[in-house]
């Protein structure tokens, strides 16, 4: 079966002549299939050929299992079916720019950070560019008609640059004019620090905002908490990032979870400004929700400002997370365990 959200215009347009259909269906069904509709929906195309493509082709590899609206804020958390009966989490925000989608990359993850729910059992699969095109799809029609997905960032399950190939597939899809048609500048991606890929991203000539989850001072402290800190010294990271910068012309953001008597006190703070002089980034502080799996403990609301103000008497750009969804698992990973394990404990994650 063919998965057409993973085919632009003119890929689709070859499809349908392959088929036996004139190429100007193609660029008919591309039209609907960015609108989220299935084939029954398809109504300018004869009713032969929707029953047809039924059966050669999925039209939407994604939908809207259950979703969760919050009562503190506008944030909505929303579970994605897949069409092989696996699940992955995204999360709608809405800030005063526009609606933001957090969407997921892999079924699970197998980076192995000790703050994360998501890679609690492993990772499952990868997902296809289709399918992470299908949940903004999904979220769109979700919204109505009055509301759409305005930015887009790769935080939910998953290491994005783990599943390259499909990522960056996603990507162009995005810039698809006839498609969603979404500026790459409006669409961020987080990585634990996967050096080759970081490097190799920066000469795509997609200029899409690099995340890093950092979440430590030194190499001694990260391989606390980051399995793949064995594999990439801060030092091949940070150079990674500095490349970034000077390929793409823009910033990284480092992420960085702020762990009870892991990396919170003001001495990492200093020390890891020390790190990021002369690099243009700006730091993104996460307090930790405690991670009961990995008797990780969170920090006070003072330890987070005490971290900020050295950071910012180095003149290291930096803010605390604006915390959204608490009240609904937020954290990505907490919603697909508690239907997949119902009898399991939540747990949380940062990021």
């Amino acid at each position: 079966m063919t998965e057409l959200t993973r085919l632009t215009e003119e890929e689709i347009r070859a499809f349908c002549v392959a088929e036996g259909f004139p190429a100007f269906r193609g660029g008919q069904i591309f039209s609907w299939i960015h609108r989220g509709c299935d084939f029954d929906e398809m109504t300018n195309l004869p009713e032969a050929m929707r029953e047809a493509l039924k059966a050669r082709a999925i039209a939407q590899p994604v939908s809207i299992l259950t979703s969760v609206q919050s009562r503190i804020d506008d944030t909505v958390k929303v579970l994605f079916g897949l069409k092989d009966g696996n699940c992955v989490e995204g999360v709608i925000m809405r800030y005063h720019h526009g609606i933001t989608l957090c969407i997921s990359t892999q079924v699970g993850c197998r980076m192995g950070c000790a703050f994360c729910a998501s890679t609690l059992d492993g990772c499952i699969r990868s997902l296809t560019a289709g399918e992470m095109l299908g949940e903004i799809l999904s979220v769109n029609r979700f919204l109505g008609e009055k509301e759409h997905v305005h930015n887009v960032v790769l935080m939910g399950s998953g290491e994005p640059l783990d599943n390259y190939e499909e990522v960056t597939r996603f990507f162009r899809l995005l810039r698809e004019k006839n498609g969603i048609c979404m500026s790459l500048r409006n669409v961020s991606l987080s990585t634990c620090g996967l050096v080759p890929q970081m490097r190799r991203l920066a000469e795509e000539d997609l200029p899409v905002t690099l995340c890093v989850s950092l979440h430590a001072p030194n190499d001694t402290v990260r391989m606390r908490t980051m399995p793949i800190a064995k594999r990439y010294s801060m030092e091949e990271v940070l150079a990674a990032c500095h490349y970034y910068v000077e390929k793409t012309g823009r910033r990284v953001i480092f992420e960085y979870a702020l762990i009870g008597g892991v990396n919170a006190s003001e001495k990492d703070a200093h020390e890891l400004a020390g790190r990021l002089r002369g690099l243009q980034c700006h730091v993104n502080l996460i307090p930790l929700n405690t991670v009961k799996e990995r008797h990780l403990e969170g920090v006070s609301e003072k330890q987070v400002q005490a971290f900020l103000r050295v950071l910012e008497s180095h003149h290291v750009s930096a803010t605390r997370r604006r915390e959204m969804g608490d009240d609904i698992a937020g954290a990505c990973g907490q919603l697909r365990r508690s239907v997949m394990s119902p009898k399991e404990n939540e747990s949380t994650e940062t990021v």
